[in-house]
């Protein structure tokens, strides 16, 4: 099935909205949104990426806000680990595309090492059992620019070469940093490598 809209494409099942968060054991729905890499609009698909390896598909509630940056910044730093252990790195948001484009060539974010995907409406947050939190008045940025999207709570998943959840971590149920959500995930797709 497909399910064309204006931001991106999705396919398989993300139209089936989770009530509770995919967890271990899982089987992650595939999708296919509009990504910025270095500046640049194109379409990521999760299928393409598993074809290669394992995925780190991170979800994060908004670029240009201080935690995602801090996580955002450590996946960059990080980055060449990732890629020796064979794995792909997304992070998704409800931002637009346009404020994606920014955030993933600034050098002290993204710096172009890494794809973010835009999830405007939460289709694909939702398929893995993430709710969009609406918008919060008053919220700005670190520019002082209004926030005005919805918030995707923090939580990554680590998505084996099968396409099999192997790992996920919340700052909302683990109480964890932005940062450790990156250095956790490395050392599980580390882990993956080793059993190749």
């Amino acid at each position: 099935m497909l399910l064309a809209s204006s931001s991106f494409l999705l396919i398989n099942d993300l139209s089936m909205a989770q009530s509770k968060p995919l967890t271990v054991g899982d089987k992650a729905p595939l999708f296919t949104a509009k990504a910025c890499q270095a500046g640049k609009v194109f379409d990521f698909s999760l299928k393409e990426a598993l074809a290669k390896g394992p995925v780190v598909v991170y979800f994060y509630p908004a670029a240009y806000t201080g935690g995602c940056d801090l996580e955002a910044h450590t996946f960059a730093t990080m980055k060449d680990q990732f890629t020796h252990a064979g794995a792909t790195i997304i992070g998704v948001s409800a931002d637009d595309i346009q404020r994606l484009k920014e955030f993933s060539s600034d050098p002290q974010y993204c710096a172009g090492k890494f794809p973010v995907a835009s999830d405007e409406n939460g289709k694909i947050a939702a398929a893995y059992g993430l709710k969009l939190i609406p918008p919060q008045p008053g919220v700005k940025d670190i520019h002082g620019r209004p926030v005005k999207h919805g918030f995707i709570p923090r939580t990554t998943f680590v998505i084996d070469q099968q396409g099999k959840i192997v790992a996920v971590y919340s700052s909302d149920t683990d109480h964890i940093s932005p940062d450790q959500h990156v250095k956790l995930a490395l050392a599980q797709v580390k882990q993956l490598e080793t059993k190749r």
